[in-house]
């Protein structure tokens, strides 16, 4: 068994052109390249402050100190401004994929006066400058009272006109024989939408959610005029008020910079495969 397999991985390699190894190299190396900046931030973050200013760098530190993070969880408003942004990013992405992908349905999918308006006023909306809206739309937050909630960040969010353009053109291209088989099986068109439509569409949601959550976590301009209270700020502005405050200390940086990107990396590892597939389907026009 053991020969067997020994003269297999021997076939395999023997049989592998020179084109394809200089691809594998030339991608490995590139992966390491981008991957420098993140290990050299990872291995500061936990020397102490007399490494960090020393004037040759220590990929490996003689000592290791966690008071960095220590401070961050601890001492710091960081826990609270993670969550903040979790409530908000999430809440945020879920209702966009549920209006959106409602919205999208009804505008391929069914026959109503008035479709092809509503499409060009969403499509119009992309024209339309982000910073004009601010103005006008701190005024309805205000009349509404959702200044400083996280209410008043998550609705103007889910006004984006992006997710029903990608879903649009992803629903369109799904053939009608899937509804109309559906029909014949006595489906209503919320069962066809939640039952046929939707998991179809599972990729291009994860890709869409994957998208629309890391643009919401990042949100910085929005955020910082409707939250007026500290213990409400969401992460990227509190992590600004926090380098205020420690102009002096790299470690400190260096660690908020590794824990405020750790949740998007989880987020994306697990939603990697449906955005690969995603992209697939959507350069060979399949939808299944």
């Amino acid at each position: 068994m053991t020969e067997t397999a020994d003269s297999s991985i021997l076939d395999r390699l023997t049989n592998v052109s020179p084109r394809t190894v200089g691809v594998y190299v030339f991608l490995y190396g590139t992966a390491l390249l981008m991957a420098i900046p993140y290990l050299y931030t990872i291995s500061r973050s936990f020397q102490p402050r007399e490494y960090l200013v020393d004037p040759n760098p220590h990929w490996i530190p003689p000592e290791i100190t966690f008071e960095y993070y220590e401070f961050l969880l601890s001492e710091s408003l960081f826990v609270q401004w993670t969550i903040n942004t979790f409530i908000i990013a999430g809440g945020a992405t879920l209702i966009i994929l549920v209006v959106d992908s409602m919205i999208a349905f009804s505008l391929t999918r069914l026959d109503w006066p008035g479709q092809s308006i509503v499409l060009s006023i969403i499509l119009a909306s992309f024209m339309v400058p982000y910073y004009m809206n601010i103005v006008p739309l701190y005024t309805i937050v205000s009349d509404l009272g959702m200044v400083n909630s996280y209410w008043g960040v998550i609705l103007p969010a889910v006004a984006s006109p992006l997710g029903v353009f990608l879903l649009y053109q992803f629903f369109r291209d799904i053939p009608e024989e899937y509804e109309e088989a559906a029909r014949l099986d006595g489906f209503s068109t919320f069962q066809i939408y939640s039952r046929i439509i939707l998991p179809l569409a599972r990729p291009i949601l994860a890709a869409l959610g994957l998208f629309m959550f890391v643009y919401n976590w990042n949100a910085f301009l929005w955020p910082l005029i409707v939250l007026t209270n500290e213990s409400a700020y969401t992460l990227p502005i509190g992590l600004v008020n926090l380098y205020q405050g420690n102009l002096e200390t790299p470690g400190l940086h260096m660690a908020v910079t590794i824990l405020a990107s750790l949740p998007l990396f989880i987020v994306y590892l697990f939603f990697q495969g449906e955005i690969v597939r995603a992209v697939q389907m959507q350069g060979t026009g399949t939808t299944g």
